[in-house]
């Protein structure tokens, strides 16, 4: 006979995704995995599978978490630009604040602790860099074809540049104690868009 697990798979995973969020991949032990889930390492390798398994499976959680809310903050009907501004100086408070400060971006703190060396984490982090830079170029679209943006902005450069300033904000934001470095640059650069 079959045993039922005795422990909800979707809570320990949320669990395992904020450990790995605070600690990172390789502060993170099995052991303190155990204790954060309160769940046997054997039914952890039965439902997860190993520790890096469950790693892959707590970014793609945090994306499908995440991509939502930017989807929905910038597909909104009527003017786009206005959400796009909106966005960026979310990220830029955000990375500011002492919670931006203690934990940063889950895919930020991935990339910059295992991007280069580890292939799933990579492709994970480059599908919410693309997913994210495809939403901010529709939104420009839209904006320009709305008459918010000059005609001769490019608005895939633009998406461009502000998916790479808000990661920079992420990281910056994680370890300088001083909010306004993060706001300033946000404001600079919001600057560009007109």
């Amino acid at each position: 006979m079959a045993r039922t697990k005795e422990f909800d798979p979707d809570v320990a995973l949320q669990a395992a995704l904020e450990l790995f969020w605070r600690r990172g991949y390789e502060a993170t032990s099995m052991a303190d995995l155990v204790e954060c889930l309160g769940v046997g390492r054997a039914s952890i390798y039965a439902t997860f599978g190993n520790k890096h398994a469950l790693y892959l499976k707590a970014l793609d959680r945090y994306a499908e978490n995440r991509d939502p809310v930017l989807l929905s903050e910038l597909s909104r009907p009527g003017p786009a630009l206005p959400a796009v501004r909106a966005v960026v100086r979310r990220f830029a408070d955000e990375a500011g604040s002492d919670d931006g400060r203690l934990d940063g971006c889950f895919i930020v703190n991935a990339a910059a602790e295992l991007g280069a060396r580890d292939a799933g984490a990579a492709r994970r982090v480059e599908a919410s860099w693309a997913h994210f830079e495809t939403l901010l170029h529709s939104a420009l679209t839209r904006a320009r074809a709305q008459g918010e943006l000059p005609e001769e902005r490019d608005p895939r450069a633009l998406a461009r540049m502000l998916l790479v300033l808000m990661q920079g904000l992420r990281v910056v934001g994680k370890v300088s104690g001083d909010p306004a470095r993060v706001r300033e640059a946000a404001e600079q650069a919001l600057e560009l868009l007109g």
